[in-house]
Parts: structure tokens; sequence; C-alpha cells
């Protein structure tokens, strides 16, 4: 039998940050593809999944994410195991904290994310021994589910940073923080004795159909590589190798930016769980920093009702002191070829927001300490921000993307389902609903619309 040609492959996967990892991952242990090339220009994870904000939760507003969460969740803890605890993973909880007191309409969408399994909400009304004793057990003995604290007295007692003003906070338990660097680095290893490896090339051209002919730039030249299957996982280029492939994906590209630094005045708890303050909000200036903004075009939403989402938690070791703040409230979407539009007023504007709920950190306005990071990636989103996994219409491709802010908790389900898909084998019921198959489904695209809430 002749030996396959050198540049030719089975499936190519373009694009190796954790998603393209992660295809290639379960391609090659669960259906065993082993003639798989990764295709980047890049060094893997060192894009997007650089900037991860390393954080996950099962819960969201549409029990379809809900679930693809969880499945991602229970593969995230497999391969944690397998790998021997490389992922880092912790149990702290996601906890979305309001001002608001029995937010109603919040506790609404946890029964529609979570649906009407018996105790899997708790709604902690008093003092709660048995939810205090569970913020001292284990991670790996956390519960499920979601505690809803409405008592101030059980808010203060837990979380005795926040500002006293938290009337409500979601306790989302099945939910923490990983190292997305390590998962993409185990996955890699567990797939090199199977002959896989990145190729460090970029995608210029693509030709023909099943087979296809892709034309790669190397450091070498201009090579070319023949493949019966692609999956685009290329990050905010996805749409670039759509368009080769004849297609125009509905996806935009919106920079987010985040802040780290070492925490010298301990104003964040290391146990505190990652949390994101849900109310809007104005910042607080003085008058003559505020006339200044008003004034200038280019800064005036600065002193103008601003969006929720602000988030904060330790970062890194337990017993380290830094700690990691982003807030996504930028909506305008950029050209990912162009330079990264990084803003230089972000820092303080983070701060000022998220000293709102952690009063301590207004210590730091005005006075980031020496090695501060401030950074940026984008958020590669559907309108209706869901991700885009499965077939493309060209036969034989297929497209991971659009993971809008949520890659890296997502990218083990994805990895399984896409490369599913790849193999002609069975995917989960709800990843139907996560492939452009979705635009066909006039009921789910005006649940979506009407919503407003495909994901949090």
């Amino acid at each position: 039998m002749p030996a396959p040609e050198q540049n030719s492959v089975d499936v190519a996967v373009i694009g190796a940050g954790s998603i393209g990892l992660a295809v290639a991952y379960y391609l090659v242990t669960r259906h065993a593809v082993t003639r798989v090339a990764v295709l980047d220009p890049r060094d893997p994870m060192s894009l997007t999944s650089a900037q991860s904000g390393e954080n996950y939760r099962n819960w969201w507003p549409h029990p379809v994410m809900t679930a693809f969460t969880d499945h991602s969740i229970t593969l995230m803890e497999e391969l944690d195991r397998t790998s021997g605890g490389r992922l880092n993973m912790t149990r702290g909880g996601y906890a979305l904290v309001t001002r608001r007191a029995r937010p109603a309409d919040l506790i609404d969408e946890l029964y529609r994310g979570y649906g009407e399994t018996p105790g899997r909400i708790r709604l902690r009304e008093a003092d709660d021994a048995d939810y205090q004793r569970s913020l001292r057990s284990p991670w790996t003995a956390a519960p499920d589910g979601v505690d809803v604290l409405l008592d101030r007295a059980l808010i203060r007692s837990a979380f005795p940073a926040y500002a006293d003003d938290v009337a409500t906070v979601i306790h989302i338990r099945r939910a923490g923080s990983i190292s997305a660097q390590q998962m993409g680095q185990a996955m890699l290893e567990a797939m090199r004795p199977a002959g896989v490896r990145v190729r460090r090339a970029a995608v210029r051209a693509i030709g023909g159909g099943a087979p296809y002919t892709l034309e790669l730039q190397t450091d070498a030249g201009v090579e070319t590589l023949r493949t019966e299957r692609i999956v685009n996982a290329a990050g905010p280029f996805v749409r670039d190798i759509a368009r080769m492939l004849g297609e125009d994906l509905p996806v935009k590209c919106v920079y987010q930016q985040k802040i780290s630094f070492r925490d010298r005045e301990a104003a964040i708890a290391r146990d505190m769980p990652f949390t994101i303050d849900l109310d809007g909000q104005q910042l607080a200036w003085d008058a003559e920093d505020r006339a200044l903004l008003a004034a200038d075009p280019a800064t005036r939403r600065l002193v103008e009702p601003m969006t929720g989402g602000i988030h904060c938690r330790p970062d890194g070791a337990v017993d380290g002191d830094w700690i990691k703040l982003g807030w996504a409230y930028n909506e305008t979407a950029s050209d990912p070829h162009a330079d990264e539009p990084i803003d230089p007023h972000f820092p303080d504007i983070v701060l000022r927001g998220a000293s709102r709920l952690h009063p301590r950190l207004a210590a730091y306005i005005g006075h980031l300490p020496r090695g501060a990071h401030h950074y940026g990636g984008y958020y590669t989103m559907t309108e209706e921000n869901w991700p885009l996994i499965g077939p493309m219409r060209a036969p034989g491709s297929f497209v991971a993307g659009a993971l809008s802010g949520f890659g890296s908790m997502a990218a083990c389900a994805t990895g399984a389902i896409c490369a599913a898909w790849v193999t002609g084998s069975a995917v989960p019921a709800y990843a139907h609903a996560l492939s452009a198959a979705r635009y066909g489904d006039a009921a789910l695209m005006a649940e979506l619309a009407r919503s407003g809430k495909g994901s949090l």
C-alpha cells in the first residue's frame, strides 16, 4: 500500500488557539483521526487564547448554553484528572452581585437556564449554616447549582469586602478558574504520540473542494497542503477563512480589555469567587474632570450611564497577590487586522467602576502598582452571542468559532462536538442549536431576539 503524500492530511485545523487544539485533541483521542495538521502563523495559544479570563461557569440564561458549558466542564475535569491536575482547576464559583433586593427577573432566568431540577436553585433568605459550611469545603466537594443570597447579614458574613449596599448575590457553584495555557499544553502533549504537530503557516488561499488544496505561507516560502476536510477555528479571522470557502459568516470582532496587578493593599480576598457587578453606573469624577470629559466627543461616554458587568477576581496561585479586573463595555466592532484599539483610559475607568463594589480598590485609582498589565483581545461573536460549531456550506468544511468571551471554558465541548461533526458521529441534542442550522429555526431566533440574552 503506497504511503500517504507528505503534504496531505485527512483534516486541516486552521487555528492553534484553545479551540483549534481542542478540535484536534478530540479527533485524535475520541475518533482515532491522526493525520491532522494544525495550522497557525503564530505560536499555539498566543493570540486571543493568551488573553483569556481563565474562568468557567455552567449557568447561562438559556438551557442550550447551560447544557453546553456543563458538558465542557465535565470534559475539563476529565482532562484535569488524566493530566495529573495540569489545569489547576478551582471551584470558588461565580458571584453575580446586585443592589436590587430579590430581583425576580434574575431569579426567573436561573430557572430558565437550569430548568426545574429540584435542589439546583437554593434561595438563602436567612443566615444559613449549610451554605457557610459549603464555602469552606474542598473545591471537589462544592455543590452544583446556585445559591441565591437574599439576606444582607448572610452576604456581609460570607463576603465582607463587598460594599454595604449589596442586596442580592447569585453564587453559581459549578464555576471557578483554570489555567487555559496549561489546558492547551496538556492537549498538545497528548496528541504528539499520534504524530499531530502544529505547523507554523498562514493559510493564504483555499482551492478545490473535498479534497481541498491549501496555499500556505511558511518561513520557508509558499507550500501547498491537500486535505479532505477543513476546520475553521481561526478565532478573530474565521470570516477570512470562510470567505476563502465562498461563505460569509455572521460574526463581528469586538475588542475588550483587562488589567492585572499585584494587590499590595490586599483589597481582594484570595478566596473571593469571580465576581460580576451586574448593575449599571455612572463613574464618579470631580467637577473639573467631568467637564473636560464631557467636552470631548471621544470621552463623553465616560460621564454618561454605563452598562454593568465589571468583573474582578484573584489571579494566579491561591497564596499569590495578583488580581484581575475587566469590563466588557465596548460595543463597537473592530478590524482584527488593524492595530489593537487599546484604550489608555481603561485602567482608570475599570478601577473607578470596580471600586463601587470593592471599595478598597479605590486606593489604586491613579496609583496602579509598577508592573501592572493592561491588555486586550477580540470577542468574536454572532449577534445573538452564541457560538458557531458545525458544518459550513462547502462540503467537508466545518467551523468552530464565535466563542465571545467564553472560549476557554467552552473549548473542550467545542472540540468534542466539532470532532463529532467532522467524523460523522453523533452530536449532543443541544449541538444543533449551536450550528448555523439555528438560523433556519424561526422560533429559536425569535426567542433569542426577545430575550436579548443568548449569553450573559
